[in-house]
C-alpha cells in the first residue's frame, strides 16, 4: 500500500497524506502514472459505461424524471466525484437507494425544486466535508445499513410493479405502500402479457449471462436483446421514446436552480434527507471499495467532492449524485488503477449518449424495470440479514425497526430511529462487560467480603462510563461501607467518561465521611482529565502507580 494514502492508525509526513481534503486524483499522479494505468482505466472506464448506462436511466424513470436527467447526472457528478474525490475507485451517479425521496419530492415540489433541493444538499455535503464530519458519518451501525438497504430494495420492487406488468392506472400513483398495492390491484384487467413477458425475459437473460458469461455486461446485453425484441416483433410495450420522447444528444446549457425564500424552505426538508442519505451511501460504497483493494479513502475529501458533484449536477438539470457500490465494485474488478477511470466513465457515457440517443429510444420500459428488479434483488443481503435477526436480539431489533420505518413512514426517519437504537444496544453491551472484581482472586465479582487489616483493593474493568455507572456505583456504595482504605485498581479500564468519574469521586466523598479514603491505582494518563474534571483529585483521592504502592501508603495512614 502506498504511504500517501490515509491508513488509520499511521502517519505521514507527506504532502497528501498532511490533507484531508486532498482528491486522490493528485495522490496516484504523483504516484507515477504511465500509458499503461491510462490504457488499464480506459477499459475499466469503458466497462462501467456499458453497466451505468442503462441503470441511469431506469433510476431517472422511477425517480419520476426523464431517462437525460440520469444520464446527465451519471456525466456530470460522476464525472466530478472522481476528479475531486477521496477514493480512488469511486464511480458516482444517480443510486436506487435515492428512488423514493427523489419521486417524493418532484410530486410535492415538482421539477424545479428538485433540482433546487440537489443544490442545496451539495451545499450541506461541502460543509459537512470542510467541518470534518465524515469521520462520524462513517460509524453508522451495519444492523442499519443492511435494514435499510432492504426496505429500500422493498421499495424499488413495489414502484416497478406497473412497469413490471404494463399496469394502466386510473389516478396518480398513491405514495403509501398500502395505497399503492390497492391501486395495482385495482388495475389488474389491464395487465400487458407483452410487457411481463418482456421484463421476465430481461431478468433472465441478466441472471444467465451472469452465470455462464461473468465478465459480460449482462444488464445491457439484456436490454439491447429486448429492445430488438419489442422492434422486430412489433410489440406493443412503451418504450423510452413513446413515453418520453427523443433523448438529446447533448449535455443542456448550464443554468442556475430557480431560487427564492419559499422555494428553500420547501426544498430543505428533502436537501437534508439528499444530504444524509448521500453521505451514508457515498462513504460506505468507499468503505466497499476499500476492503476490495487494501486502500483507505479520505472521508470528508470525498463528502466534498459529493457536495460539488450534487451543485454540478444540478447546474445541468440533473439531481442527486452519490457514490454507487455496484459501480464502484464493478471499476474494482474491471482493473480500475485510478480516478481517471471514473472520469472516463463519464467521458464514454457522454459519447454514447452523442452517437446512440436514437436508438435509445427503442428500450422497452419493461426491460428496465426488469433491470431494477434485479438491482434491488442484490440489494437485498440475505444472508446477513438472516445473520443478525438470529444471533442477537439487539441486531434483530435494529434491523426489522429500520427496515419498517424505510418502507413505511420515511427514510430520514429510519436512519435516524435506526441510529439510536443501535447507540442504545452498544451502551447495553458495553455496560455489561464492566465489572468490579475482588482482589483476592482476581476474578470474583465483588460479594460483600472485607479485609482483615481494613484495606480493601477491588479492580474495576470494562468501560466505566454512564451506561455503567449505576450498577457499578451501587457495588461501590456497598464496599465503601467498610474499609478504612479502598484501593481501586483501573489498570484494566479502558473508557472513563465524567458520569464514571463522577461515581468514584462521590465513593471517595462517602469514605472521607466515615474516616476512609480512596486509593486509585494503575490510571492511564486518558483518564486523569475525567477524574480532574469531576473532583477525584487530591486529597480526596489520592493517585499511585499500582496497587504495591497503593497498599504500602494506606497501612501507613493506617
Amino acid at each position: 500500500m502506498s504511504t500517501t494514502d490515509n491508513v488509520p492508525g499511521m502517519s505521514s509526513t507527506s504532502p497528501a497524506a498532511s490533507s484531508p481534503f486532498l482528491p486522490k486524483l493528485v495522490t496516484v499522479l504523483r504516484e507515477g502514472y504511465g500509458p499503461g494505468d491510462l490504457r488499464a482505466d480506459a477499459a475499466a472506464g469503458l466497462t462501467v459505461a456499458i453497466v451505468a448506462l442503462p441503470l441511469s436511466m431506469a433510476i431517472a424513470i422511477a425517480s419520476g424524471v426523464g431517462p437525460e436527467r440520469g444520464l446527465v447526472t451519471a456525466i456530470v457528478g460522476g464525472f466530478l466525484v472522481s476528479l475531486l474525490g477521496g477514493s480512488r475507485f469511486q464511480i458516482g451517479g444517480p443510486a436506487g437507494a435515492f428512488i423514493v425521496l427523489v419521486s417524493a419530492c418532484v410530486a410535492e415540489i415538482g421539477l424545479p425544486g428538485l433540482i433546487l433541493a440537489t443544490a442545496l444538499s451539495g451545499v450541506v455535503l461541502t460543509l459537512a466535508g470542510w467541518l470534518r464530519l465524515g469521520s462520524y458519518i462513517r460509524f453508522m451501525p451495519y444492523p442499519v445499513i443492511v435494514g435499510f438497504t432492504a426496505g429500500i430494495a422493498v421499495i424499488i420492487l413495489v414502484s416497478q410493479i406497473p412497469e413490471l406488468f404494463g399496469l394502466s392506472l386510473a389516478g396518480g400513483e398513491p405514495h403509501s405502500l398500502a395505497g399503492r398495492l390497492t391501486a395495482f390491484w385495482q388495475a389488474r384487467s389491464s395487465v400487458s402479457p407483452a410487457a411481463v413477458g418482456v421484463a421476465l425475459a430481461t431478468i433472465g437473460v441478466i441472471a444467465m449471462v451472469k452465470r455462464l458469461r461473468p465478465g459480460w455486461p449482462g444488464m445491457l446485453v439484456a436490454v439491447a436483446l429486448a429492445s430488438l425484441a419489442v422492434a422486430g416483433l412489433g410489440l406493443d410495450v412503451a418504450t423510452l421514446s413513446s413515453r418520453f420522447g427523443a433523448l438529446p444528444r447533448f449535455l443542456p446549457a448550464p443554468a442556475l436552480p430557480e431560487t427564492d425564500w419559499a422555494a428553500v424552505r420547501a426544498a430543505m426538508p428533502f436537501a437534508v434527507g439528499f444530504t444524509l442519505l448521500g453521505a451514508v451511501e457515498s462513504l460506505l460504497s468507499a468503505v466497499v471499495a476499500d476492503g476490495m483493494t487494501g486502500r483507505a479513502h479520505r472521508s470528508n475529501a470525498e463528502l466534498v467532492a459529493q457536495g460539488l458533484a450534487n451543485i454540478g449536477a444540478s447546474l445541468f438539470g440533473g439531481f442527486c449524485v452519490t457514490g454507487t457500490i455496484a459501480r464502484t465494485a464493478t471499476n474494482v474488478r474491471a482493473g480500475a488503477r485510478g480516478p481517471v477511470s471514473g472520469m472516463l466513465h463519464a467521458v464514454f457515457l457522454l459519447a454514447i449518449m452523442a452517437v446512440a440517443a436514437p436508438l435509445a429510444g427503442y428500450i422497452p420500459l419493461a426491460a428496465l424495470a426488469g433491470v431494477l428488479v434485479v438491482v434491488a434483488w442484490n440489494m437485498l443481503e440475505r444472508e446477513a440479514a438472516w445473520q443478525l435477526l438470529r444471533t442477537s436480539r439487539g441486531d434483530a431489533l435494529v434491523l426489522s425497526a429500520t427496515l419498517l420505518l424505510t418502507v413505511f413512514r420515511d427514510l430520514t426517519e429510519a436512519i435516524v430511529v435506526g441510529f439510536a437504537l443501535g447507540g442504545l444496544v452498544f451502551i447495553r453491551r458495553m455496560s455489561e462487560t464492566a465489572q468490579v472484581e475482588s482482589d483476592d482472586d482476581g476474578e470474583a465479582p465483588y460479594d460483600g467480603g472485607g479485609a482483615d487489616d481494613g484495606v480493601m483493593v477491588y479492580r474495576i474493568r470494562g468501560a466505566l462510563f454512564f451506561g455503567a455507572a449505576a450498577a457499578i456505583g451501587s457495588v461501590l456504595d456497598r464496599i465503601a461501607e467498610r474499609p478504612r482504605a479502598l484501593i481501586l485498581d483501573l489498570g484494566d479500564v479502558a473508557v472513563l467518561d465524567s458520569t464514571g468519574a463522577r461515581a468514584i469521586a462521590l465513593l471517595a466523598q462517602k469514605l472521607q465521611r466515615r474516616d476512609g479514603q480512596l486509593y486509585l491505582s494503575g490510571a492511564s494518563p486518558a483518564l486523569l482529565p475525567a477524574l480532574r474534571g469531576a473532583g477525584a483529585v487530591a486529597p480526596l483521592v489520592r493517585l499511585c502507580a499500582d496497587r504495591a504502592e497503593a497498599r504500602a501508603e494506606a497501612r501507613r495512614r493506617a
